[in-house]
């Protein structure tokens, strides 16, 4: 059954292990690491790697996976792997072990094996998409809305290697369950993803034993109900299973404090990088073009519903509309430099005093005008749940393209969703990318930076 789903799917994880097993093994021919007993420190590092690798889930990479999962893997796997690889020298007591060497020989392991496996992962994407190899063919059994988003998934994401076959409707007229099974088998289909609002109790049992029966994977698409669409955190209360409806990674103490160490490294960086020189240049050319103060400090919502002062260069001629009214396409009120400013995204660097002082975070959902925050919170649903982590000069929604002014209300509910997913889905990794994604934008210039 290896052959099963994929055609080779099971020969490229024990594949990847093979060739970094060898990476790390081979690559201590070319430096003179000084081990005096090579068998015990190829086993050495051989289990390490192997223990950290199951412990890890450092080869647990699927087709639907994201570069940032296989970012996030290497940088867990290679921070373990280096503690452990300096105990060698304590644990069997080697002092005439280069330490040196030892560093070399690890970042020429760590160079290797986040090339091959980057390389992997891009390679397998074209080679599902171009030459339609490594393919799972897939059939859907439902017409709900999610499960045609999920058809459409299949459809335009080719990298990720769903071939789709077919859909049934549990609702249609000529529905029977026998035709639908009798169709999986002579068609070769691998996976079923299976819409549960639309099938009976009975029916779901039918699948399940189907699947079962006939080594097929089963998956369901969980529309029935709103709760089983959230990110669910699954306990033991003594033997009692317990569902959380919600796990936000943020309120884990050692997040927290991670995320706030690197806020503020990360502000200083800019305060005394960026703003010790450009702020005063920016103040000069502000106050020649128009009279009011360099900074403009406007109430916001930030973490817990709180409100604090949001700092920002002044952009506009002052007026008395700024507390209620965004900043549009051509408004008259955006002074020329302030257009720049605001088109380049500079207007938003004070904001890292915010950083510094506690208001903010570098990225997280964009604060709301007080205004805004009243109005939203009755008219999109779950809006209130961006408050669960601190306000962010840059996020999710804006580099996906929802900053700026709200034009229709699919501006603000997209918005929300993305942060949301922020806020159910934060790692220090998928800040990264936000951070890189906001100064490539930046440089670029972006549509609604107006």
């Amino acid at each position: 059954m290896i052959f099963k789903q994929g055609r080779f799917s099971g020969f490229i994880t024990p594949l990847s292990y093979l060739l970094d097993l060898l990476v790390i093994n081979l690559f201590t021919n070319f430096l003179q690491i000084n081990f005096q007993n090579p068998v015990q420190f190829y086993s050495y590092i051989t289990i390490a790697w192997v223990i950290l690798s199951f412990k890890n889930e450092f080869y647990d990479v699927y087709r639907y996976s994201k570069v940032i999962v296989v970012v996030r893997k290497l940088f867990t796997q290679f921070v373990f792997f280096f503690l452990i690889l300096y105990a060698y020298i304590g644990f069997f007591k080697q002092p005439l072990m280069s330490r040196l060497a030892l560093g070399q020989y690890f970042l020429l392991v760590f160079t290797g094996i986040v090339f091959l496996k980057i390389l992997n992962f891009f390679l397998l994407h074209k080679y599902r998409e171009r030459v339609k190899g490594n393919l799972r063919n897939v059939v859907v059994i439902g017409r709900s809305k999610k499960s045609n988003q999920l058809i459409e998934v299949f459809n335009e994401r080719r990298e990720f290697g769903f071939n789709f076959v077919a859909q049934f409707g549990p609702k249609d007229s000529d529905f029977e369950l026998l035709k639908c099974f009798q169709f999986i088998v002579n068609n070769n289909i691998d996976e079923i993803y299976c819409s549960v609002s639309e099938l009976k109790n009975e029916e779901l049992t039918a699948f399940i034993d189907f699947a079962d029966n006939n080594l097929k994977t089963l998956k369901f698409l969980p529309d029935n109900k709103n709760i089983f669409s959230k990110k669910l955190k699954f306990e033991y209360y003594d033997y009692l299973p317990i569902l959380s409806l919600r796990n936000i990674p943020l309120h884990n103490s050692f997040n927290a404090i991670f995320k706030r160490l690197f806020d503020i490294l990360f502000s200083l960086f800019v305060i005394f990088g960026i703003l010790i020189w450009l702020g005063p240049l920016l103040a000069l050319l502000i106050s020649l073009e128009s009279r009011g103060p360099v900074f403009f400090i406007q109430k916001r919502t930030g973490f817990d519903n709180n409100e604090f002062q949001c700092f920002k260069f002044r952009s506009m001629a002052v007026n008395e509309n700024s507390d209620f009214q965004q900043a549009g396409k051509n408004d008259m009120r955006v002074t020329r430099i302030g257009r720049f400013i605001r088109k380049t995204s500079i207007d938003e660097l004070p904001q890292f005093y915010n950083v510094l002082f506690g208001n903010m975070s570098v990225v997280g959902p964009r604060p709301h005008m007080l205004k805004h925050t009243d109005e939203y919170a009755n008219r999109v649903d779950k809006y209130m749940l961006r408050h669960f982590v601190k306000p962010g000069i840059t996020g999710l929604a804006q580099v996906r393209g929802y900053r700026g002014e709200i034009e229709r209300d699919s501006d603000i509910q997209n918005r929300i969703k993305f942060d949301i997913f922020y806020v159910e889905n934060w790692s220090f990794f998928l800040d990264l990318k936000i951070i890189l994604e906001t100064i490539v934008n930046a440089l670029k210039g972006e549509e609604k930076a107006y």
